[in-house]
């Protein structure tokens, strides 16, 4: 079959010819039998998985040898596009060799970077990535019949992308770790939103339960939220435990004392936080820079950092310096 009877000449070039061959001539396209599994002493698996979103359907069957566990030998059937046969027959011929532990490991990353003629260029075109996505859930799907489990136990929760299998959690933790402020070091950080985008902002080919812009926005909301967190009415304040105290002190320090003495060269630095019997909290501080032997910082700076404290925390703080 030539290249311009499957697709248009512009959008085929954006093929790897590891794709084109897989597409007109699967390797391990057919299927496997109970005698098959009798001959290599294993136990024939047969697992199906479809894709709502295009109609793509596929049947992975694996023989799993009996006494090591290894699947030694796979083979598949595709209702599909070529892209989903082309990455289902790398996936079958992936796993063979390996245990069905190791087989679960596979992703559609893994597989796309395998039909790539060079590292650097892409297989298929990002609007295809999500075809090889069928090709790793089926994996799950055998894995979990052969396992006698539900596929649930092994599938990830909330996925975000799906092309790159990316889950919730992953991104939520990316924004946070690295303080990420945009969609374009999300996708440099996990890899989602680099492909078909659908994840990226409603609209894409696909509606998605979560969509990267509103994630960001959440979650650098929390961040700011947790960074300067109101300040609590007086009571509450007198019944949260000392590391908490010490919390939000030290948000009230950096919103309305550090920025005033570091204009004059000086820091404060939060030594301890104390409660007497009679409730007085005290504030233990250390001065920095500047302020460290300032004529004023036994007096003008000190009332100044207190004020602060009781206008934002507590009329209960009273600061001593260390």
């Amino acid at each position: 079959m030539a290249k311009n009877d499957l697709i248009g000449g512009s959008l085929w070039e954006q093929y790897s010819n590891k794709v084109s061959e897989r597409m007109n001539n699967p390797r391990h396209f057919g299927e496997l039998t109970e005698a098959d599994a009798q001959r290599l002493n294993g136990r024939l698996i047969i697992a199906n998985e479809g894709a709502e979103s295009c109609g793509d359907t596929v049947r992975l069957y694996w023989i799993v040898g009996n006494d090591d566990g290894v699947i030694k030998a796979a083979k598949f059937k595709s209702f599909g596009c070529g892209t989903a046969i082309a990455s289902t027959d790398m996936m079958a011929e992936m796993c063979i060799g390996k245990t069905v532990a190791e087989a679960t490991q596979i992703t559609n990353l893994d597989v796309e970077m395998a039909l790539r003629d060079n590292p650097d260029e892409a297989a298929v075109p990002p609007q295809k990535m999500h075809c090889s996505v069928m090709a790793y859930e089926v994996i799950k799907q055998a894995a979990a019949l052969y396992n006698n489990v539900d596929v649930a136990t092994l599938q990830e929760k909330d996925i975000v992308c799906e092309c790159a299998r990316v889950s919730l959690q992953t991104v939520e933790d990316a924004i946070r770790i690295n303080d990420l402020t945009s969609v374009e070091q999300i996708t440099d950080y996990t890899k989602a939103g680099a492909f078909c985008k659908s994840c990226i902002r409603p609209g894409g080919h696909e509606k998605r339960e979560h969509y990267l812009v509103d994630i960001l926005a959440r979650v650098r909301g929390e961040m700011e939220q947790e960074n300067n967190p109101a300040a609590p009415e007086e009571d509450e304040f007198a019944a949260l435990s000392i590391v908490k105290k010490i919390k939000v002190i030290e948000a009230a320090l950096d919103k309305y004392v550090r920025p005033a003495l570091a204009g004059d060269g000086g820091g404060v630095e939060l030594e301890d936080v104390t409660v007497t019997d009679d409730g007085t909290v005290q504030v233990h501080i250390k001065y920095q820079g500047a302020c460290k032997g300032c004529a004023g910082s036994a007096a003008g700076t000190l009332t100044f950092v207190q004020k602060s404290l009781q206008g934002a925390v507590s009329d209960a703080i009273r600061v001593v310096v260390a």
